[in-house]
């Protein structure tokens, strides 16, 4: 290996926070998380069932995607978080609530460069827009009739978002050559600006962007946390402020709007609010809506096909064909889409709770199962009887100011909140029926995704107009202050005695590879 090879791999492997997506792939690659294959990978199916199969593992690029010879596939990006956490430098989860929290405070504005310097604008098509000819559309499941591409964040910089800048995740289906359905989720960002200019006689300019840096991937993620992401905000700077580097945006090429300058393809062209079109061929010949599969949900159950209004594409703009632009094709429903959906929004709710009262929230976290928007459990420390009460006041208040959250759990600073095992087992030692379980919003909206929900609607159509949001419930699970000693967990000496000691390498890794589950978690801390 030559001094220049040497030197490239200590560069790559130094680096913090890659600037684009390029440059994680190849930091992956230097540390040895980066699985990557030549063989042939369909997007029908194969590669949402090799995610599935690693599930929560490591990245995995496949540079031979069928029907797609000018493009690269990765996914897995954010599968698992510890690796998240070491591509932007942050030593766990708690400083990545913490620093992100400090992000959402303090963006980083982005830059404007011109059009000869942006990556993505290294070939510009507009005369051949059949979308997935370009662009690599996904089949998750055999439930689907229908190929879907899920992985395009929205952009929207500027006038229409109130002088800030958004970047959020929109499913898409191109049934129509350059024009395709544009889902969008009530209450969030995009559903704002539609819903603001709804009526204007002229159709919304935005770009749908492929292949983003890794920082704009986490924060398109956040959703639904407007009381900290409000209308106008600056989420471009966000990710900005994230990677340590200001975002780089261009000017488009046939609309009058900006774009990430570092994606890998961009879709240029405008949201048509009132073009309503249905999702699938399925459900437009049967007329009806939510009743046939499509895509599957953040929640863990089949989404449902839609009427949804249409994104119309004036260009296509991407880096150049024979580099082989890399496309992320999200699959919903696993550790990577979960990651992206939770990481800002944990920081969202540490934010809200220091906020309303500082020095008592410790540490926010919402585990897989929690269903990304579905639910959260926060870590509180009470310093004295007159903040005795304020985790209740957090519950009600994230319930009331997160769309969709279902589940709200509180608990005191000596449960490892990132073991479900700890937390059942606050759950049933620590909590009175009658007076720690909170329903604080009966009535209210939210985000109705929960099969159930359905119920609701009766025979009419499930759609968001006629379902109704549950509401949500929240659980005091925390030690009454005052009462410590009583609820005094025992700690063994783990931190007294080396276990090799008294035992060999391979005894130790025999016994150690016997333990699962809640074990774990005890013998890490000593409870």
């Amino acid at each position: 290996m030559n001094d220049l090879v040497t030197k490239q791999i200590s560069e790559a492997m130094s680096r913090v926070g890659e600037k684009d997506l390029r440059q994680a792939v190849e930091w992956f690659r230097c540390k040895g998380y980066l699985v990557e294959t030549e063989k042939e990978v369909n997007p029908d199916l194969e590669i949402t069932g090799l995610q599935k199969i690693f599930d929560g593992s490591l990245p995995m690029l496949f540079n031979n995607v069928k029907g797609m010879p000018h493009a690269r596939a990765i996914t897995n990006l954010f599968g698992d978080i510890r690796v998240v956490e070491e591509l932007f430098g942050w030593k766990d989860s708690l400083e990545r609530v913490k620093k992100v929290a400090h992000a959402i405070d303090h963006p980083l504005k982005p830059i404007i460069i011109g059009q000869d310097e942006a990556p993505v604008q290294e070939e510009v098509i507009t005369d051949d827009l059949d979308v997935n000819k370009w662009l690599t559309a996904i089949r998750h499941t055999p439930l689907e009739t229908e190929m879907t591409i899920g992985s395009g964040i929205s952009c929207v910089v500027g006038p229409y978002f109130d002088g800030g800048s958004h970047i959020g995740y929109n499913r898409m289906n191109f049934r129509w050559g350059n024009v395709g359905t544009f889902q969008i989720s009530p209450g969030s960002h995009m559903w704002q600006v539609m819903t603001e200019h709804y009526k204007d006689d002229e159709p919304i300019p935005l770009t749908m962007c492929f292949g983003v840096p890794p920082s704009c991937t986490y924060v398109a993620g956040a959703g639904f946390d407007y009381a900290i992401l409000p209308k106008g905000c600056d989420e471009i700077g966000i990710a900005g402020a994230i990677q340590g580097s200001p975002v780089r945006l261009v000017k488009c090429r046939t609309i009058d709007a900006y774009t990430l300058a570092d994606a890998e393809y961009v879709l240029e062209g405008y949201l048509h609010p009132r073009d309503k079109r249905y999702e699938t061929a399925e459900s437009e010949a049967a007329d009806i809506q939510g009743r046939f599969h499509f895509h599957p949900e953040w929640a863990g159950y089949m989404g449902k096909a839609y009427k949804a209004p249409t994104f119309h594409v004036t260009a296509i703009t991407m880096r150049k064909r024979e580099s082989k632009p890399i496309i992320f094709p999200l699959g919903v429903h696993t550790s990577d889409d979960a990651n992206i959906d939770t990481s800002v929004r944990e920081s969202a709710i540490f934010a809200l709770c220091e906020r309303l009262q500082p020095g008592i929230i410790q540490n926010v976290h919402i585990p897989y199962c929690m269903t990304d928007w579905g639910g959260c459990i926060i870590q509180v420390k009470k310093r004295n009887q007159i903040e005795e009460g304020w985790q209740r006041n957090f519950l009600a208040a994230i319930l009331a100011c997160s769309q969709g959250m279902r589940l709200a759990i509180a608990v005191s600073e000596d449960v490892d909140i990132y073991s479900m095992d700890d937390i059942m087992w606050c759950l049933t030692t620590r909590v009175n029926p009658q007076t720690d379980i909170l329903n604080p919003l009966p009535g209210g909206r939210g985000q109705t995704f929960m099969p159930a929900e359905r119920m609701t609607s009766g025979d009419k159509q499930w759609t968001a107009s006629n379902t109704q949001f549950e509401g949500g419930m929240g659980i005091d699970a925390t030690v009454p202050y005052g009462y410590e000693n009583d609820f005094h967990r025992p700690v063994y000496g783990v931190d007294l005695v080396k276990p090799e000691n008294f035992f060999g390498a391979k005894d130790i890794e025999k016994m150690k590879s016997r333990m699962a589950g809640w074990v774990l978690s005890l013998a890490r801390t000593g409870r």
